[in-house]
């Protein structure tokens, strides 16, 4: 979904960089890799046809290193938020593929007057999945999941055949979603499913320079275009910051079992509807003490595309975000089909995620969490 290709317009118009001396690497064959700093490799194909091919990376927050591989030669710079680099892989000694690798606009919408503090109505279904309504082209009314774990738009299949009236060209063009009174763009996907009674998924991108609240107290979610001073001034209220990594985000947590305490990273899921997943990988590495996990049950998750996942829910001991400290949590603990290809990951889902009001501040790229009335309420999923 990340690999963004130029409009024609654009690219006639950014096309003058071919004129100026651009790096030249070599390849004899069309496959390539790129390896940016921290993040999962990235297989890419040599396209000559295309005037400008175009690589976005990550989110960044800092400059990071990045390095572009044929099967002979390969290049590395630094990149920067918001900047590009271009160069040229000469493709058998004769084809010129025109390469960028760029990162995504840097996006600050705080000094916007007036100032947008956009309240839609937002509700919580006994499955843990959110909805809000958007509208879609203008015309499509769509009740869709606010994934913090996804990015753009994705709709099921059965919302695309017996919902959507508009015009979609899927993939590759920029559609107007207007959420509450704003308008937003977006390309749009296809997907088989997502949460219960939605039409598909809103992903954190959409919102990427403004601040998100979801406050489950009101059933309301708020795009800011600047934090409310309140949020800071409330003692009550933990601070993490974000790290992006393939292209979400996650938040630092800490999980005990015994005499055993770890700290890692989470991904933060609203869109994923149990409490928490743990990867055995990481699990093991940290040598957590899996064994000691009471099993209370043994079944078989189906993935977004339909695919089997196995996965063991055991009794937590203990998960803390912050000052708040969450017992006896229902984890799931994925041993195959990992729901990152080639990385392993512990995700924070809805189950425990809809127990905090919650400030996505995505101008400083730091998440805020503060207790809400279901901080004490029942999982889905009771641990004996």
């Amino acid at each position: 979904m990340k690999h963004y290709y130029l409009t024609f317009l654009l690219l006639l118009s950014a096309y003058g960089f071919s004129q100026n001396r651009l790096p030249v690497i070599k390849a004899n064959a069309k496959t390539a890799t790129i390896q940016e700093v921290g993040q999962p490799l990235k297989k890419w194909n040599l396209s000559p046809e295309i005037k400008i091919d175009v690589f976005t990376t990550n989110k960044l927050v800092k400059p990071v290193m990045v390095k572009f591989k044929t099967d002979i030669d390969s290049i590395s710079f630094k990149l920067k938020p918001g900047q590009q680099k271009d160069f040229i892989v000469l493709l058998n000694g004769k084809d010129s593929c025109y390469t960028r690798i760029q990162s995504p606009e840097v996006k600050n919408f705080r000094r916007v007057q007036p100032e947008v503090h956009d309240t839609i109505p937002f509700v919580i279904n006994k499955y843990n999945t959110n909805s809000i309504k958007v509208m879609l082209n203008q015309t499509d009314t769509l009740n869709l999941n606010f994934d913090s774990g996804a990015t753009e738009v994705v709709l099921i299949e059965e919302a695309l055949k017996n919902k959507v009236k508009s015009k979609l060209d899927l993939y590759n063009t920029l559609h107007d979603i207007k959420v509450g009174r704003r308008t937003y763009q977006s390309k749009v996907y296809d997907i088989q499913l997502a949460g219960h009674g939605v039409d598909g998924l809103l992903g954190w991108d959409n919102f990427d320079g403004y601040i998100v609240e979801l406050n489950y107290d009101k059933n309301i979610m708020v795009v800011h275009s600047k934090l409310p001073k309140a949020v800071k001034q409330n003692k009550a209220v933990d601070k993490f910051k974000m790290k992006y990594f393939n292209q979400v985000f996650y938040i630092e947590g800490q999980i005990t079992q015994g005499k055993t305490t770890v700290k890692d990273w989470f991904m933060f899921d609203t869109g994923y509807q149990k409490t928490a997943v743990l990867d055995n990988d990481l699990l093991n590495k940290s040598k957590f003490p899996v064994a000691e996990m009471a099993v209370i049950r043994t079944d078989t998750l189906l993935g977004i595309m339909k695919n089997k996942i196995p996965v063991v829910t055991s009794k937590l001991e203990s998960l803390k975000l912050g000052k708040n400290e969450l017992k006896n949590v229902p984890a799931q603990i994925l041993t195959t089909n990992k729901p990152v290809r080639g990385a392993n990951v512990h995700i924070l889902g809805s189950d425990v995620l809809k127990r905090f009001n919650t400030f996505f501040d995505f101008q400083e790229n730091v998440v805020y969490l503060l207790p809400n009335q279901l901080y004490e309420a029942d999982y889905i999923e009771k641990a004996p």
